[in-house]
């Protein structure tokens, strides 16, 4: 056997006792060929790559009781609710995993949206956010949802009327809407705060965009020079202009991760946190961050991108905003329902 065959050998044995078939269930570009190949080398296990979206996700998942997969990528706000109706998940054994890769903010957050009776269902990979969009040579007054309706910036904002607009003016407003998702009572009190302050507002916006390409056309044209927007659209035009980023806002931009989950039924749990171990390595992570566009819960992994992304990365996100993302949790059911009255009322107050 040559040596490097002993060293395949001996890191399978090290990671598992031994080498397996590990059938991962995810999202497209988070498995990259490049990473699988460098794991496959390292570890001996070989990986079998399903690309998925939450709702198939959950259903493949249903329809065997947590079968046919031994690795799988929802969002976590998908996982409290199945596991606790559903039963399709196993707990994580944190032991097995390297929690100093991970950015602790992150993966105490994580931890806390996805534990059911006492057990950690998930850990967190990718994630992104939603804030604000500015040309800062126009808008940099602009510090947090709120100040979108400022005079300063009137008639050249928009948002869209959707869920995180209502989230984001009510954490601008000094409320915190999530702490309240158990309370329908107090939930719609908070919304109904927000909804005077939306109706209010609307003399500012220019218009309420529906798709990425429309805002991105509003911004480039300069039609608008403030919105709420997801942090890659804002990176997309800065590239094409060094004054328009994504800006973290005072309050906390609002943040959505998807995770790590074992199914109930998976066979492969040492090659699953082998995986999870090494793709949380910085220099891997930034492999996968080139390939999909969004950065990881990995520690110090913007240092291992390219200048560009990580110059956009460290700008709008020094550490104090990354602590202070505010995460996505399960959404109990009536909330679409109060949420969908007050977005009515708004569209259609003159």
């Amino acid at each position: 056997m040559s040596g490097a065959a002993i060293a395949v050998a001996v890191s399978g044995l090290a990671g598992g006792a031994f080498a397996d078939n590990l059938r991962l269930l995810t999202w497209g570009g988070y498995a990259p060929d490049n990473v699988i190949e460098m794991f496959e080398a390292e570890t001996g296990h070989t990986v079998e790559v399903t690309l998925s979206n939450n709702e198939e996700m959950i259903a493949k998942l249903r329809a065997t009781a947590g079968g046919g997969f031994d690795l799988a990528q929802p969002s976590q706000d998908r996982i409290a609710g199945p596991q606790a109706e559903f039963g399709i998940y196993k707990p994580m054994d944190l032991s097995r995993i390297d929690a100093s890769q991970f950015i602790s903010s992150m993966l105490a957050a994580t931890k806390a949206n996805t534990t059911v009776d006492d057990a950690v269902y998930a850990v967190p990979h990718v994630w992104g956010t939603s804030g604000l969009v500015l040309d800062t040579a126009k808008a940099g007054m602009v510090k947090d949802y709120t100040d979108l309706c400022s005079d300063d910036v009137a008639g050249k904002v928009s948002y869209r009327l959707k869920r995180p607009t209502l989230i984001g003016f009510a954490y601008a407003l000094g409320m915190d809407p999530f702490a309240a998702y158990g309370d329908p009572v107090a939930y719609e009190n908070i919304m109904n705060q927000v909804e005077t302050a939306l109706i209010e507002c609307k003399p500012n916006v220019k218009t309420y965009w529906g798709g990425s390409d429309e805002l991105i056309g509003l911004v480039r044209s300069g039609e608008v020079v403030a919105a709420m927007a997801w942090d890659t659209g804002g990176w997309k035009l800065n590239a094409d202009n060094p004054d328009v980023t994504f800006v973290a806002p005072a309050s906390g931009a609002l943040g959505w991760i998807d995770t790590f989950v074992l199914p109930a039924k998976g066979k492969a749990d040492d090659a699953a946190y082998d995986w999870i171990n090494f793709v949380m390595r910085p220099e891997v992570s930034a492999l996968i961050t080139e390939d999909v566009g969004q950065f990881t819960a990995s520690q110090g992994a913007d240092q291992f991108a390219s200048d560009t992304l990580k110059a956009q990365f460290q700008n709008s996100f020094p550490p104090e905003a990354i602590d202070n993302i505010k995460w996505y949790p399960p959404v109990p059911a009536g909330l679409e329902v109060i949420e969908g009255g007050i977005l009515d009322r708004v569209k259609a107050a003159n």
